[in-house]
């Protein structure tokens, strides 16, 4: 049996590479993207992380630093980031199959069956391919374990003179592990700021001091996830690739208003747009939910916090909106206190089941075949709709309540690539 091979792709600053590939003109400024409510700091170009803008910083709070900088400022334009996303992951796809989307930016392959020589130069011919093809700079690691190829891309990304790529296949131990001993063990995948502190408590600040450590120790102090941390480190690979996506058990959707309310209908217009977006999500997936939670809060920064939750059941399992949008709105009015200011509001949809395992009730008139088939043509001609014509082109009625929730989004660049009315105009003279 072949011993795996894994290499990480990590998009570089993602949200700022995105926005970028459309602003050339922003290639050497310091820029920051924005979290909802043009909050805080969720993307940092390299300029801006020399400022020493964290990751998270508010925005309120450096806003003068922005201004004597020029630090260039957008709101988070997740259409846009999700499109260029699955272009990558279409351009991946034909160097081989064997891929796993880890998250919006990240992707790791298997490349066990593929005939490489060199795994440095394949890396960066690869990052070469995509620069050029899709626009985004990538960074490349290659290993026997997806923690090793995490850590080689991590290097890669901060050492310009690998050209993006750094294979730890075919290179000496020893060479391995003057990479790993300039690795913070905070920096170790599935470490993090919650678990550093233990293991610099037993003498273990760096990743090669962890790949020395007793796997029996760390077993102790982090449980199977410790000694398989240890094992990663050592070319034994703990995580496979998850290639078939595992079906969701939960889908939430939640925002933080655009500004306080104690207004009804407000609170009832976000409520079912988070509704109408879950339940598509949910058909997306193939799958129909037994039950529905909303949470209203308060702020939380506030005196007299509060978080209020209302869970239903549906009698048939339903991807329906009108029928999951109608219920939480109902559950709304009966928690709804005008004297409250409402913050943030969030919509769960919770035990879920695939399609073609529900059980209709003989009892229910809604729920009787005829009905439950209506309603999935009704809910497929509605997808098929926002598809063609764009999402939110066909809504229900209960969405347009309040337009007073939204988020600010007042640094939004254009939806490029998704939006016909968003597309560039040149004008020949």
């Amino acid at each position: 049996m072949k011993q795996p091979i894994i290499a990480l792709i990590d998009c570089n600053n993602f949200f700022v590479s995105c926005e970028r590939l459309f602003r050339p003109d922003l290639d050497t400024r310091p820029v920051v993207v924005l979290s909802s409510n043009d909050g805080c700091a969720v993307s940092r170009s390299n300029e801006a992380k020399a400022l020493n803008i964290p990751m998270g910083a508010p925005a309120f709070k450096y806003k003068q630093l922005f201004k004597d900088n020029g630090v260039a400022q957008f709101s988070a334009n997740f259409e846009l980031y999700g499109d260029i996303s699955e272009r990558i992951t279409n351009l991946l796809a034909t160097i081989t199959p064997h891929i796993e989307v880890y998250s919006v930016d990240e992707s790791f392959l298997d490349l066990s069956e593929l005939d490489i020589n060199d795994y440095d130069e394949w890396g960066r011919a690869v990052r070469a391919s995509l620069l050029k093809h899709v626009g985004i700079p990538v960074s490349i690691g290659i290993a026997r374990s997806k923690t090793l190829a995490k850590l080689a891309a991590d290097r890669a990304k901060k050492q310009p003179e690998l050209g993006g790529a750094l294979s730890f296949i075919n290179k000496p131990q020893e060479d391995i592990d003057l990479y790993l001993a300039k690795a913070g063990v905070q920096d170790i995948w599935g470490v993090g700021w919650r678990l550093a502190p233990k293991l610099r408590a037993e003498g273990v600040a760096t990743a090669l001091a962890l790949r020395q450590f007793s796997s029996k120790r760390a077993s102790q102090l982090m449980g199977v996830h410790g000694r398989q941390l240890v094992a990663e480190l050592n070319n034994i690979n703990c995580h496979t690739l998850e290639r078939i996506q595992k079906p969701q058990t939960t889908i939430t959707r939640g925002r933080q208003f655009g500004m306080d309310t104690s207004e009804l209908s407000v609170v009832e217009s976000a409520i079912a747009s988070l509704g109408a977006r879950a339940a598509a999500r949910l058909r997306r997936g193939e799958q129909l939910a037994r039950g529905a939670a909303i949470i209203i809060r308060t702020n939380r920064h506030k005196p007299g916090y509060r978080a209020l939750t209302k869970s239903v059941t549906f009698v048939t399992p339903t991807s329906d909106t009108g029928t999951i949008c109608a219920a939480l709105i109902k559950a709304v009015e009966e928690l709804f206190n005008s004297h409250e200011q409402y913050h943030k509001a969030d919509v769960m949809l919770f035990d879920l089941l695939p399609n073609d395992a529900l059980q209709l009730d003989i009892f229910d008139q809604q729920a009787r075949p005829a009905g439950h088939e209506a309603s999935r043509a009704r809910m497929a001609a509605v997808d098929r709709l926002n598809d063609r014509f764009g999402k939110g082109h066909l809504i229900y009625a209960a969405e347009r309540l309040s337009n007073a929730w939204r988020p600010r989004h007042n640094l939004g660049s254009p939806r490029y690539t998704s939006a016909w009315d968003d597309l560039p105009e040149a004008r020949v003279v």
